[in-house]
């Protein structure tokens, strides 16, 4: 007996559409697996826009998983679309890859120097490799492999059969009859238009082959050349027999389409043609697919030709990294799963999406954001390990750690990210120093391995070497500022004696923390143990002018990593010698 779908008081969009879905899954078919389904074109770099289409149904299968269901997760390659365009900023390609336009994916090159035999599997690659290690569990299902091997013959079929009915539904949304002459000033409607109409990737292709035969919704592949740039000019219902020609090559043939497996429904009939085949009760669409007119609206109504049901699901907002404008596959450089992984674990990563329902956009911080991101971060789950945090945020917390299947591997010390990433800046990654540092933040539970601090340690040292420019990165000075040490008035060089006396007995994160805040307090006249409250406003003007002269003497400019972190890293021995003693 399936577990009963079970609400709480206060629940998150996780569970609110778990709910939904059990019961809509329940009502279209009883006792069977509960089916969601996600959709990813690797036309080009699958960045983390599109991990949102995978990451919304993902939580929601693992919740309902976690209510004892048998559930699949569909995600389908869309790796039999046409090759739009040569995205730019790929690194193996050239403009020589225009001659592949219009190919499926599958029979375009990969990059040079890939290990891939073609372009998709050039860029699903990465993505599995992510989605692995963030604990996504799915059934992936190649479209070419469906095409080319028959397994869609008879929906193709259907589809051909009942054209007239799916050009009434498309017709009712298109905003031309025929093509229009152009206007002087205006624009021709080309594929970079049709893209910007309704996103990118396989949503942007066209209706259908319209010519002199009539609508079908079928695209065949030339026989010579491989491209999709095909017009048909006859179908015989009873024998299946299509002729096309090539307007690309010339090319002209007739087949039996009873018997021939090198072409796709268009989009806006593939899309429903899958809902009804798989069963799909969930799935999301991002807000280009969800506009009056998209594929995710036409194909409601499509969908109903088939024998099937338009699943459930939101509409999800675009992600954007740090601001960035919104991301867009079809160029190269923008960052990816994998690309974020590198620098921060799945567990935040799993969190972000987790945290913010569908509809709310957010970002991606791969600037000094991130450490803000991780303080965020370590304060939930000590809320979470205290009981003080509130049902939605245990809710996201608890997805972002682990799945149905059990926790996600975490780092078994988890000390704060920027002071690995400061401690990784300061010793430019070299171990001894990095373990010297860290075992002396906190001298009464001393680290005794990295392993200890990985692989927190290790995404914050990929951080601080691909993503700090090289002008932020701290570089210890050799010898003293003899120049700035001689300027110093009296309350300068009281400072630093303040300073120096204390090192030996305060040489810990928290000790140096209350040393370096409690010499302005002292010198003032003040008890170093002094609140904010306590004092009078000016001690905090006291307070950056001393940080700034340490900063000064120490790395030679105004700012750099937190002063007691950066203290423990240049060494007792150091210190002393920078600041003149």
């Amino acid at each position: 007996m399936p577990i009963v779908a079970q609400s709480t008081e206060t629940t998150d969009w996780v569970s609110r559409f778990a709910d939904e879905v059990i019961e809509e899954s329940e009502r279209r078919a009883p006792g069977k697996p509960v089916v969601v389904a996600s959709g990813l074109s690797p036309s080009g770099p699958i960045h983390l826009g599109n991990l949102r289409e995978v990451m919304t149904p993902h939580l929601v299968a693992d919740e309902v998983r976690r209510r004892g269901y048998t559930v699949r997760h569909l995600i389908s390659w869309d790796d039999y679309d046409r090759y739009r365009k040569v995205p730019a900023g790929v690194p193996g390609v050239d403009e020589s890859w225009a001659e592949h336009i219009g190919k499926p994916l599958t029979s375009v090159p990969a990059p040079k120097g890939s290990a891939y035999p073609n372009w998709a599997e050039h860029f699903k690659a990465a993505m599995i490799k992510a989605l692995a290690e963030l604990g996504v569990e799915y059934d992936g299902i190649s479209q070419t492999e469906q095409y080319t091997s028959g397994v869609y013959r008879e929906q193709v079929l259907f589809a051909m059969k009942h054209r007239g009915d799916i050009d009434a539904i498309l017709d009712q949304y298109r905003t031309k009859k025929a093509p229009a002459k152009k206007q002087q000033g205006q624009k021709p409607v080309d594929e970079a238009e049709l893209e910007a109409a309704e996103g990118s990737g396989a949503a942007a292709e066209d209706d259908g082959s319209s010519g002199s035969a009539g609508y079908f919704p079928y695209k065949p592949y030339c026989g010579r050349c491989e491209k999709d740039l095909t017009t048909v000019t006859a179908y015989d219902d009873d024998t299946t027999e299509l002729s096309y020609t090539c307007t690309a090559c010339g090319h002209f043939e007739t087949v039996r389409l009873s018997e021939f497996n090198r072409g796709k429904l268009v989009w806006k009939v593939d899309w429903p043609m899958r809902w009804a085949y798989e069963g799909v009760v969930f799935e999301p669409s991002g807000v280009d697919h969800s506009s009056p007119g998209s594929s995710f609206q036409v194909g409601g109504q499509i969908v109903g030709i088939f024998g099937g049901k338009q699943p459930i699901g939101p509409m999800y907002a675009f992600v954007g990294i740090s601001g960035m404008a919104k991301m867009s596959s079809s160029k190269g450089g923008v960052p990816t799963p994998a690309d974020a992984l590198q620098i921060m674990e799945p567990q935040l990563l799993r969190w972000l999406y987790a945290r913010r329902r569908p509809n709310q956009s957010f970002k991606i911080a791969f600037d000094q954001e991130i450490q803000r991101l991780y303080d965020e971060w370590d304060k939930l789950a000590a809320k979470v390990a205290d009981g003080a945090v509130l049902p939605a945020d245990a809710a996201a917390y608890a997805r972002a750690v682990g799945t149905a299947a059990g926790e996600l591997p975490r780092t078994p010390r988890p000390m704060p990210y920027r002071t690995l990433a400061s401690v990784a800046d300061i010793t430019a990654g070299a171990e001894d120093q990095t373990l010297r540092i860290l075992s002396e933040l906190d001298p009464e539970n001393p680290l005794t391995s990295l392993d200890e601090v990985r692989p927190r340690l290790d995404k914050a040292e990929t951080w601080i070497n691909t993503q700090v420019p090289a002008e932020e990165r701290t570089v210890v000075r050799d010898e003293p500022d003899a120049d700035l040490l001689k300027s110093l008035d009296d309350q300068g060089r009281e400072s630093l004696r303040l300073l120096l006396e204390g090192l030996d007995s305060n040489w810990s994160l928290d000790g140096l923390t209350h040393l370096v805040y409690g010499v302005p307090k002292v010198r003032a006249g003040f008890s170093a143990d002094a609140t904010p409250k306590e004092l009078p406003p000016e001690i905090k003007v006291a307070q950056r002018t001393f940080f700034a002269l340490l900063y000064h003497l120490l790395v030679g400019r105004d700012t750099g990593p937190r002063l007691p972190t950066l203290l423990l890293a240049v060494g007792q021995d150091r210190v002393r010698k920078l600041l003149g003693a």
